[in-house]
């Protein structure tokens, strides 16, 4: 039922509302009530003056009957529905649950809104109980002087005589580590009481990566410019020198510096006019990219993930995918399965540290090198999104007799619109098992914070 033929619906659910007679307000507008039970189930038309004295009657803007639910709030029902796929839920009807029912409406569209930050903070916290390295030390320190005292009063009690002098130690002993113990307590309650209030803040060289990158888009036009090594390293001191409020950490600032050095031996081999020229000619394609222009896959994964996806989607209109501004995203990981940079994606949240997804391309390009890997990615989130996830993984080192070689495997990840299900097979994953809903996955380490809902 299309949104002009759903007036009827509205003016009789805000008669209701004002607790106002079908009689009432059909003799208030001058018709006959048979007539206005007509309108109110819809099959008589409605319009100009008599909408308007029935608007009046009814203390509602005209539009508010002729036009119904806003766009966006009809849209946030949709939205909400397709969340819930196991369930039977009208769609085709939700104009006019939105127009009967605007508060109802309104509610769902608040409560959903709700719900999604609230998922987004308990997934925020649960990753920082789990990684925080000075949560970690703060627990460290308590299990150590309770481990202290333990020890020193099991003396006292069992042992039946003890020197005057050594009993006095164990007192000092155990009053010296109880105050540590309180004082290790007091911070840590502290510090948890003041993550709650911003479970984002940077607090882990990690944290100030990534924060540095998002500040600048994961792109450095500067480096891209410079030609010279001692050009590029003067930048390089530039930028982490001024995101000093950022990068705190000597760590922080050395794997910055690692990262923006590669970034610029990037751009001298494959700068960002050469590779936006062959994209325009054969399309989002990193193999045939790295081979046209004699650079290896990963460079070009890693100078597609630089670009602004504004500037892409002109070059990509028929290919079926959606980008937004951030573009496309990446994933980086050494040997061991560590992430060692991560370029997040909207829909495709990255774990802040390793225990990624273990069904990720990206792994299974770890035990096949030099083979270029494609999957079609399905997430399932509050609604299904759909990736296409390339793979490869390449030698770091140079072959020796005697050595073993050093692998890091790179994964692009690149939104796609929609997908045919029965052309395409495609594998569910998830970000890492922590946070995600999928059940019977073989893939599972432990139970997910998300497996009852919230």
């Amino acid at each position: 039922m299309s949104r002009d033929t759903l007036t009827g619906s509205r003016i009789r659910e805000r008669r209701l509302i004002q607790g106002m007679k079908q009689a009432d307000l059909a003799r208030r507008t001058e018709i006959s009530a048979s007539y206005l039970n007509l309108i109110e189930h819809n099959r008589r038309r409605i319009g100009g003056k008599l909408l308007l004295s029935i608007a009046a009657v009814l203390d509602v803007e005209a539009s508010a009957l002729s036009e119904g639910a806003e766009a966006a709030l009809l849209a946030s029902l949709r939205e909400v529905a397709a969340g819930y796929p196991d369930h039977a839920i009208e769609l085709d009807r939700t104009e006019d649950f939105a127009g009967r029912f605007p508060g109802w409406a309104g509610l769902i569209q608040g409560l959903a809104a709700r719900q999604s930050s609230l998922e987004q903070t308990v997934v925020s916290i649960s990753d920082r109980m789990t990684h925080d390295p000075q949560l970690a030390e703060a627990l460290h320190d308590m299990l150590g002087a309770v481990t202290a005292i333990r020890s020193t009063s099991s003396i006292l009690v069992e042992t039946d005589a003890i020197e005057t002098e050594w009993q006095d130690r164990f007192h000092r002993n155990i009053n010296e580590d109880a105050k540590r113990l309180t004082e290790s307590s007091q911070a840590l309650v502290s510090y948890l009481n003041s993550e709650v209030s911003d479970p984002q803040e940077v607090t882990t060289p990690q944290d100030e990566i990534e924060a540095f990158f998002m500040r600048h888009a994961y792109a450095f036009d500067d480096l891209e410019q410079v030609a010279d090594t001692q050009g590029a390293q003067d930048i390089i001191t530039t930028l982490i020198a001024e995101a000093v409020d950022i990068l705190v950490s000597t760590s922080a600032q050395a794997q910055v510096s690692t990262h923006l050095s590669r970034y610029w031996r990037d751009a001298q081999l494959l700068s960002s006019e050469a590779l936006m020229d062959e994209i325009s000619k054969v399309g989002l394609d990193p193999a045939r990219i790295a081979q046209t222009c004699g650079v290896d896959l990963g460079c070009v994964m890693r100078r597609l993930a630089s670009l602004n996806g504004n500037a892409l989607t002109p070059l990509l209109k028929d290919a079926g995918y959606t980008l937004s501004e951030e573009g496309l995203g990446l994933v980086v990981c050494d040997s061991s399965g560590t992430l060692t940079f991560r370029k997040p994606l909207s829909g495709f949240a990255l774990p802040r540290f390793g225990a990624a997804c273990p069904l990720w391309v990206l792994y299974q390009a770890l035990s096949r090198p030099m083979m270029a890997l494609r999957e079609v990615a399905e997430l399932k989130g509050r609604e299904i999104a759909y990736f296409e996830t390339l793979a490869i993984s390449t030698p770091l080192t140079s072959p020796q007799f005697g050595a073993v070689p050093l692998f890091e495997a790179h994964m692009l990840i690149l939104p796609l619109a929609s997908v045919n299900q029965n052309e395409t097979r495609t594998r569910p994953i998830g970000t890492s098992c922590r946070i995600c809903p999928r059940e019977n996955c073989q893939g599972r380490r432990e139970p997910s914070i998300l497996a009852g809902g919230l």
